[in-house]
């Protein structure tokens, strides 16, 4: 296995990640840390002739790995248990592992999505408290679904139907590992290019941690396979990204529900709605892992604290003054 590395600063990222996606596509890795100033960016691939083309347009240097590099790799990834709230745990090995249908195993592999990247930790929060205000037995389709944690997530959140897309045949390979680990049945894992996901199946949970532009690209794909009122999640973008995402969903049946931020990441959550519905809508903006209420306001006295026509019950809702003195407002 040979990778191409090269050290880059946030300009030259950002200018330049278009052409890397558009080159070396689901191969292309970009390395961030807090404390560096300089991100790493590596594209894979088993036949070095192709990294040639990279080397040569941006500089950098390619790298043989030696043959045990995943086993080692396997064996330096450690990290401390995922909570997401109190419905799901994940953990990295079994080491003190307790079946149940609250934890998930997700080891350490040669696909994206432990549980630990930023993006892919927002998305499973978003997930958790989608969940919440669906219908048991909701459908999910993962678009770029890497060791398939969302779709796992999305059975132990009380989904039914399950799909999971990857271009990768590793990922795929790799997701059906992690759900033979886990005792989860009924996800189909299949190897396909996201950007021709097209069909008459409709889906209530669209979820996609993706890169910003092809997020955009597949956007209306995107909202053609999700049902009215279904939730799309869209991670994977960086903060100087997102005024292009935003003015995608505005030429949209979109609303958009909530936006998570966390360092240099953001995450939101869009529903499939009508056009009065998106105008009377409000917007939650979170930054950090917490959880928040719902978006409560003072209602006639026995009804919903939440807003009329509010597409998403947000978990937890906030007791109104009203409520609270009669007794009638969910906690």
């Amino acid at each position: 296995m040979f990778v191409w590395r090269k050290r880059a600063s946030p300009g030259w990222l950002a200018a330049n990640e278009s052409e890397l996606r558009r080159i070396a596509g689901n191969q292309l890795a970009v390395i961030e840390t807090e404390s560096a100033k300089t991100t790493l960016v590596e594209v894979a691939d088993a036949d070095r002739r192709k990294l040639e083309r990279s080397r040569r347009r941006f500089g950098g240097r390619i790298v043989i790995l030696p043959r045990d590099w995943l086993r080692n790799f396997l064996r330096l990834s450690t990290g401390k248990a995922l909570k997401i709230g109190k419905r799901l745990k994940i953990v990295r090995s079994q080491a003190g592992l307790i079946e149940s249908d609250r934890t998930l195993m997700i080891p350490a592999g040669a696909a994206f999505g432990t549980g630990e990247h930023i993006t892919t930790e927002m998305s499973l929060r978003l997930l958790g408290r989608i969940s919440r205000t669906l219908a048991p037995g909701w459908s999910l389709i993962d678009l770029g679904t890497g060791t398939g944690i969302l779709a796992l997530a999305a059975k132990r959140f009380g989904a039914g139907r399950v799909s999971a897309i990857d271009l990768d045949p590793i990922a795929i390979s790799t997701a059906k590992e992690n759900a033979r680990l886990n005792k989860i049945c009924q996800i189909e894992f299949r190897v396909g290019d996201v950007r021709t996901v097209i069909g008459a199946e409709k889906f209530d949970v669209v979820s996609a941690n993706l890169f910003s532009d092809l997020l955009i690209e597949i956007l209306p794909r995107a909202v053609r396979i999700l049902r009215d009122g279904g939730f799309a999640i869209l991670s994977g973008i960086l903060h100087n990204q997102e005024h292009h995402l935003r003015r995608a969903v505005r030429g949209m049946p979109l609303r958009l529900v909530e936006i998570r931020r966390r360092g240099k990441w953001i995450a939101l959550v869009v529903s499939k709605t009508n056009l009065t519905t998106r105008k009377r809508a409000r917007t939650l903006t979170v930054s950090g892992d917490f959880d928040p209420p719902a978006l409560g306001r003072r209602g006639p006295p026995g009804g919903s604290c939440r807003p009329k026509n509010f597409p998403m019950p947000l978990s937890h809702p906030t007791r109104c003054a009203s409520h609270a003195r009669a007794g009638s407002c969910p906690v």
